[in-house]
């Protein structure tokens, strides 16, 4: 994040201590800026470059060198979406307003409390001066996380991914959803995290570290059966146009009642997903279900992670 966590751009690390500047999902759209040329000035330099980011940044980045360089390694993440920069300006001024403070820190996926459960930790300085104040907003209550949730604030490209049907990159690295179906024996409740090897070059990255892992080898369908984003693009809401131009002319107060307001579930709805969870159980306890589709991968691994807020 920039230093007023306004927005997020990429940055260049070199070295371990750096590291930390990078760590934690962001929902934000970065500014690249001239992060392209850099990484290109670097190849050629010789030096060995790990570029991380969403499938449509990496896809980006090979279009722009427009060849392979031996000195590259590419890591992106399943990806849900990139969220307007404008709407997250917006909801951090609202926050300092109405906490009375400038932001200092923000952790969009802090897992305290539960890995699944996570919620929006912010760190806001100056209430009065020289003191700090820390908020914890779960994702379910927090009006920016539930618009991103809810699709409405999307880029336009995001309801119809390119990248996730072209992938460049040679690892993938993701949250495992549905562990407890597929690997229960690797959930530990701190998080467990999910690896596809894309390419030789993914793979002989992933073997340098692999006896440092605890790992098991899953289907590549039972590791993404719970997460979609690996494969489809998100439905575009009816209300995306309108939700952008109420953006623009709406306090934040009055977009949040609009679009961030909890939603109702009536019991017949809530029946029916019950009756809908529990085919889906009996269809995995004897091996069906969806295939999600016949492309060929490589192999993908579970690891579980002890490290709660990386």
């Amino acid at each position: 994040m920039a230093d007023d966590c306004y927005s997020a751009e990429f940055t260049r690390v070199t070295d371990i201590a750096g590291l930390v500047w990078i760590r934690g999902s962001k929902y934000i759209q970065a500014k690249v800026g001239n992060t392209y040329k850099r990484v290109k000035d670097d190849l050629l330099a010789g030096k060995q470059v790990l570029f991380s980011g969403t499938g449509c940044q990496v896809n980006g980045l090979k279009n722009f060198l427009g060849k392979e360089y031996d000195n590259l390694l590419c890591v992106d993440v399943i990806c849900h979406g990139a969220p307007s920069p404008a709407l997250w300006k917006k909801y951090a001024e609202y926050q300092e307003k109405k906490n009375g403070g400038r932001l200092k820190s923000i952790n969009f996926r802090c897992k305290d409390d539960s890995w699944t459960d996570f919620g929006m930790k912010e760190v806001l300085a100056g209430i009065p001066q020289g003191e700090a104040k820390q908020l914890y907003i779960s994702k379910d209550k927090d009006p920016y996380m539930q618009m991103f949730l809810r699709d409405y604030c999307l880029r336009p490209s995001c309801y119809d991914c390119v990248a996730k049907k072209v992938k460049m990159a040679d690892l993938t690295i993701a949250d495992f959803w549905g562990i407890n179906d597929a690997a229960p024996e690797m959930n530990d409740g701190n998080g467990t995290s999910l690896i596809l090897i894309r390419t030789d070059k993914g793979m002989k990255a992933f073997e340098t570290v692999s006896n440092k892992l605890k790992l098991k080898e899953v289907a590549y369908e039972d590791g993404v059966r719970s997460n979609p984003a690996e494969y489809k693009s998100c439905r575009r809401p009816s209300q995306r146009d309108t939700f952008f131009e109420d953006m623009d002319a709406m306090e934040f107060e009055e977009l949040e009642k609009k679009y961030a307001s909890p939603i109702k579930v009536t019991f017949k709805s809530r029946v029916k997903r019950k009756i809908k969870n529990t085919i889906k159980s009996a269809l995995r306890a004897i091996g069906g279900g969806q295939r999600v589709n016949d492309m060929e991968y490589g192999l993908l691994f579970v690891f579980d992670c002890q490290e709660k807020n990386r």
